[in-house]
């Protein structure tokens, strides 16, 4: 009788250990499909947007016979610009690895800058030896845009943006670290929110 109880504990315990494996393994399924499925709704476009006014003043002169004569045009240009600086979250790259229970972020899209002017010209005067060319509207098109551009870098429009990917990627970490896996960036373990400035997300 002493044996049979041993060996029906043995069995029982057997049993326990195996459900509890599967019981693990089930769980562990359940904690990566759910962190794939909030990379997925976090993966969109998130757009901080702007508008910018300037007043450029264009000339262009040339001389003709020898510097004899000199003909020029100018005009002055206003400009309205809407401006976006958008994050393609759809593009992040990572990895789950459920041996470890982590989540690596392998690579975070650039941001992306779209400025869209809207130019009105006055006061165009131009000599009938010097007339304005379409090259003429190219070139104050791409002065317009690399001013633009300045302003852009001086705003604080992308510094909104990065604090709104933050925002997003934040989603990440309070997702892993309730579940009690690791979330990873650049081979290091972002361990709190502020993490994900200090360990230079944005800066790559």
């Amino acid at each position: 009788m002493l044996f049979g109880v041993i060996i029906t504990l043995i069995i029982l315990f057997t049993f326990k250990y195996c459900g509890d494996k599967n019981e693990d393994k089930i769980e562990l399924k359940e904690h990566s499909a759910l962190i794939q499925e909030q990379v997925k709704n976090v993966g969109k476009l998130i757009v901080t947007e702007g508008h910018f006014s300037e007043v450029f003043s264009y000339k262009n002169s040339k001389a003709l016979f020898g510097n004899f004569i000199e003909v020029e045009k100018k005009a002055l240009v206003v400009v309205n610009a809407d401006v976006t600086v958008a994050y393609d979250l759809s593009k992040i790259e990572y990895e789950i690895d459920e041996t470890t229970k982590t989540l690596r972020i392998l690579s975070i899209p650039k941001e992306e800058i779209k400025v869209s002017p809207d130019l009105e010209y006055y006061d165009v005067q131009a000599d009938y030896l010097n007339q304005f060319e379409a090259k003429d509207y190219n070139d104050i098109k791409n002065t317009v845009k690399k001013q633009l551009m300045k302003k852009i870098e001086a705003s604080d429009l992308k510094s909104n943006a990065e604090n709104r990917l933050i925002s997003e990627l934040s989603k990440f970490f309070i997702l892993t670290n309730s579940l009690g896996w690791t979330l990873e960036y650049n081979q290091a373990p972002v361990e709190s929110l502020e993490g994900l400035q200090n360990i230079g997300i944005l800066k790559d």
